[in-house]
């Protein structure tokens, strides 16, 4: 369970850094029709990630700091103090929590795959495409700092 979770909080925390610094202040307001700007997204999906991981891990949720610079930096510090021995048994722990206004039970590993990381994933998302929408050079090696295309290359 720390495998699945932590190193890839990590690895796409440090690309959401990346894509706001790429995108500047102002940027970072642009939005997709009605929902959150870019900002908000990019700090919901921080905090997603210890809304995952801290449970997971058996340890309490902490508050975080508003602003994306301090809360991105907090959750990666978290994060990376965090143990693989932390997490055994996880996949098993039953974790009560809420999506929305729903309350659910799930077990550690449906927790993870079924809410954790595709909420996640969406509000990593959403921000990436604000950011394009507003016309922020951002590509697929941006998101997920894997992929390597020419500079003249055209999606």
């Amino acid at each position: 369970m720390y495998q699945a979770s932590v190193p890839v909080f990590r690895h796409y925390l440090a690309r959401v850094a990346a894509m706001a610094e790429k995108a500047g202040p102002e940027a970072l307001e642009a939005r997709i029709a009605d929902t959150f700007p870019a900002s908000q997204q990019f700090a919901t999906a921080a905090g997603f990630s210890l809304r995952i991981a801290c449970p997971l891990a058996g340890r309490e949720v902490p508050d975080l700091p508003q602003a994306l610079g301090p809360r991105l930096a907090v959750a990666r510090a978290m994060l990376g103090a965090m143990q693989p021995a932390e997490f055994e048994g996880a996949e098993a722990r039953l974790i009560r929590h809420h999506a929305g206004f729903a309350v659910l039970e799930q077990t550690g590993a449906d927790f993870l795959h079924l809410y954790g990381m595709p909420n996640f994933f969406f509000h990593l998302t959403m921000g990436y495409a604000a950011l394009r929408a507003a016309g922020v050079p951002l590509g697929k090696a941006d998101f997920d700092g894997l992929h390597i295309y020419p500079d003249d290359f055209r999606f």
